[in-house]
């Protein structure tokens, strides 16, 4: 992903969005990580639409003066960010999961699913994870519980794919009808591969 494109969820699901938070995730000299601070955790979690206004200022705030539990929040995001990425890795290769990594995701299921309620709608009922909003690790239910949707539904799950693009190991999950999806974005990486093609085509 370029750098321009630094927020730009092309996942289609939170929770691959979440993952894709690194630029070129499988190039040794290009890879980055954009959660290099709580802060850096927080911005991409208002961008994503997790957190308010009010909610990101606040805890902002609130890690300014308390640095370490901000900065112990940060590691148990990556942890867990990594963790689901490895899980879905493994099935868009046709490996078998890691045994370790279901359990420390399942350890984060365990955690943040204790304070599920349902929330009673006009027509419906909804859940709502019972995280106070000041809570450092407010904005990880939601992502949580956007996996878990995926990996619980074999029809969502046979549509989440790799990016075809040469060092991007971005995923997504493929919304086309026939399922012919296969780049992250065709404005960045499928342009790229296009190009490509065609500079081969006339060498």
């Amino acid at each position: 992903m370029s750098e321009a494109n630094k927020y730009m969820m092309v996942g289609e699901r939170l929770c691959l969005d979440f993952v894709n938070s690194i630029s070129w995730r499988e190039s040794e000299d290009k890879r980055r990580d954009w959660f290099t601070s709580y802060d850096k955790l927080v911005d991409w979690s208002h961008h994503a639409g997790i957190i308010g206004d009010d909610q990101a200022q606040s805890l902002i705030q609130k890690a300014q003066n308390l640095p370490s539990e901000a900065d112990q929040t940060l590691v148990q995001a990556v942890q867990l960010r990594e963790t689901i990425y490895r899980i879905f890795r493994s099935y868009t290769s046709g490996a078998q999961t890691d045994p370790e990594d279901l359990k420390v995701f399942n350890k984060a299921i365990h955690h943040y699913y204790q304070s599920i309620h349902l929330v009673p709608g006009e027509n419906d009922f909804s859940m709502y994870f019972g995280i106070p909003e000041d809570a450092f690790d407010s904005m990880v239910p939601p992502i949580v519980q956007s996996a878990v949707d995926i990996l619980t539904s074999e029809k969502e799950l046979n549509r989440v794919k790799r990016c075809e693009g040469d060092s991007c190991g971005w995923l997504f999950f493929d919304t086309s009808r026939n399922r012919s999806r296969r780049w992250c974005s065709m404005a960045d990486c499928g342009n790229r591969a296009k190009s490509r093609r065609f500079y081969q085509s006339k060498k």
